[in-house]
């Protein structure tokens, strides 16, 4: 007669622990996979609202067909009104740029008090004039704030909540663009 002879304890053990290592390495995958996926989705929207903001201060500069260096006071003080009306967003005075909801504060942010910079805040509807419809600012995702340089015609863009980069936030996209992930 034939024993039946089930799996051994040995075996059983070996197993488990290859299924265990499997697992591990699934799980560790998994979530770099999901931080690179929101450190792509911050970086693309901070592009596209980049490419607006410029799209806005580009409209301005045409209106007013100066170049701000060449301009009498009167022009700039002319330009920057007529720019400033243009910006979609609430604008930020006397550096109270953010709530005490958010990790950002403003020295994180290189806050140059020379004339002509303006912060602005935007809003999920702020976003959805500009055309972008799947993009959310708000406490959650963190809000979006734009830097205009009127006189050197630059445009930065920042979010409250930043990317985590194992205790290194970034939150400017100039920062958020050289985040490499291991």
């Amino acid at each position: 007669m034939k024993k039946n002879r089930g799996i051994t304890m040995v075996a059983l053990v070996i197993t488990i622990v290859v299924l265990l290592i499997i697992a591990g390495i699934s799980i560790g995958a998994g979530n770099n996979a999901i931080k690179n996926s929101k450190l792509e989705n911050l970086k693309t929207n901070m592009l596209l609202i980049e490419v607006k903001a410029k799209e806005q201060i580009e409209n301005a500069k045409f209106r007013l067909g100066t170049s701000f260096d060449k301009a009498t006071e009167e022009e700039k003080i002319n330009r920057v009104n007529t720019a400033k009306t243009e910006f979609i967003g609430e604008e930020i005075v006397d550096g109270n740029i953010f709530n005490n909801n958010t990790k950002i504060t403003t020295e994180k942010i290189k806050e140059d008090n020379t004339n002509n910079i303006y912060y602005y805040k935007l809003s999920t509807q702020n976003l959805m004039d500009m055309g972008l419809k799947n993009v959310k600012s708000d406490e959650k995702d963190g809000y979006y704030i734009v830097k205009y340089d009127l006189k050197n015609s630059t445009i930065e863009i920042y979010n409250t909540e930043g990317f985590d980069d194992e205790g290194n936030v970034a939150y400017s996209l100039t920062d958020i663009k050289q985040v490499r992930l291991k």
